[in-house]
């Protein structure tokens, strides 16, 4: 293969296409909405966050003419899709990017740093994402923290230059005297930006926020201002992408859980977010729900306060109580249950000993991280003396447009269960019955409720 020319595109207001609606597409778009291009998706069928997106779309298989009047095409389909996209971006002199499928791409997405205006680009010509990966993470941990200082006086020294007509050899040195002469002053305060308002420093700062259930209206406004402010974003599974883009000038890393694998682990975690703090970074370690209510948000304070880094907890919306109040189910209700217990799902020598003593009436039942074991979980309780008519319930994707609920008894969820692992809360309990509904029940058409039959 020849070498490749390394380009930096202005995508804004230009159009762009990209073919495939799955999880590789979904990734995708966000770093081309975040171009300012006019995207196009090209899909049969399409993620609930490419759905969210706002973006056009057009909900069939691909056609050579999608391509008239682009300027860059991403095929994140299938090979034999992405063999017909390339052909048809070839005719058209398109450079077209095949996600992780190099035979078909004329152009390839690189790592990315961007930190304080610059921009460094890393490329394996897509033979290799995964040192790409690491190459960027590498190149980034080698960037000064004071960058933008570099970049303010860079700015100053080439408009001098530019004055004075010093040549384009003289440059580099004199830049580099410049920049030497900054530390020669010793540490300059940074102005304070609407970003830096209240952190008032570059001293290094870490932020453990709760992202809530899942839709971006229910941030705290303190969860947001982190976000904003931050320039190293940690982010677990089932983080809605229109969260993350109040870190705009942030890096993100998926730190979470897939397909039964973590990205990181939780050691690796502790020692990102510490190192990122000591050399001056704000980090936001985002997790789904609150960051104590099973989100190992205390294991993570604890590993920084013994290493000294500055900490704070933004406590976010947790799931256990959001998606029963979201399906119009009250976790406690005068004379029908005077407690709840939210217990972890997930585990049965977990699970077991948490129920064993609990009442079978007068207490609700939350149970988080459980839905692929439901129906274990029901029978548990059945043979624990709760009777199979106790009133049951399953919320999944609480809060989203996508929400659903079922709802039937005890006995009906031992029977059958949900048959899916993913996210879901399970209610158990007599408040279930009441079936309260409110407003925001009624305000989201495409919220699906489905009675246990």
């Amino acid at each position: 293969m020849h070498d490749l020319l390394p380009l930096f595109l202005t995508l804004a207001g230009r159009d762009v296409v990209l073919v495939g609606g799955g999880p590789v597409a979904t990734s995708k778009l966000r770093a081309l909405i975040e171009t300012g291009a006019r995207v196009r998706v090209i899909a049969p069928v399409v993620t609930a966050e490419i759905e969210a997106a706002g973006v056009e779309m057009a909900r069939r298989a691909f056609v050579p003419t999608d391509l008239d009047g682009a300027w860059l095409v991403v095929a994140a389909a299938t090979p034999e899709v992405n063999r017909e996209v390339a052909a048809a971006a070839e005719a058209r002199r398109i450079f077209v990017n095949a996600v992780d499928d190099p035979a078909n791409a004329s152009a390839f997405l690189s790592g990315t740093v961007r930190r304080d205006g610059v921009t460094i680009a890393v490329s394996t010509s897509g033979r290799a994402p995964a040192l790409t990966a690491l190459l960027r993470e590498a190149l980034d941990d080698l960037l000064p923290a004071d960058l933008d200082g570099w970049m303010v006086e860079a700015d100053r020294q080439r408009a001098i230059w530019r004055r004075d007509k010093v040549p384009m050899a003289a440059r580099k040195p004199r830049l580099l005297e410049a920049l030497n002469g900054l530390y020669a002053l010793g540490p300059q305060p940074l102005a304070p930006g609407p970003t830096e308002a209240e952190a008032g420093s570059r001293r290094g700062h870490v932020s453990l926020v709760g992202a809530g259930p899942g839709d971006p209206s229910l941030l705290t406004r303190k969860a947001i201002a982190r976000l904003r402010a931050a320039d190293l974003v940690l982010y677990d599974a089932l983080i809605d992408d229109r969260i993350l883009r109040y870190a705009r000038k942030a890096q993100r890393f998926f730190a979470g859980k897939r397909a039964g694998k973590y990205a990181m682990t939780q050691q690796t975690i502790h020692a990102v977010m510490i190192r990122a703090a000591r050399r001056g970074r704000r980090v936001v370690r985002l997790k789904g729900g609150d960051p104590f209510v099973f989100g190992r948000g205390g294991e993570e304070a604890l590993a920084l306060g013994r290493a000294g880094v500055p900490f704070d907890v933004v406590p976010g919306v947790s799931s256990a109580i959001a998606a029963p109040e979201l399906a119009g189910i009250p976790v406690t209700h005068r004379g029908v249950s005077s407690a709840f217990l939210v217990v972890s799902g997930h585990d049965d020598e977990l699970f077991r000993p948490a129920v064993e003593a609990l009442p079978p009436t007068g207490v609700t039942l939350v149970v988080l991280m459980g839905l692929g074991r439901s129906a274990a979980i029901a029978a548990t309780l059945v043979e624990g003396g709760w009777s199979p008519e106790t009133p049951a319930a399953i919320v999944v994707d609480a809060s989203m447009a996508s929400q659903r609920v079922w709802r039937g008894t005890l006995g009906r969820l031992a029977e059958k269960g949900d048959g899916k692992a993913g996210p879901g809360t399970i209610i158990i309990g007599d408040v279930v019955a009441l079936a309260v509904v409110n407003e925001d029940t009624e305000a989201r058409p495409k919220r699906k409720y489905v009675t246990g039959t």
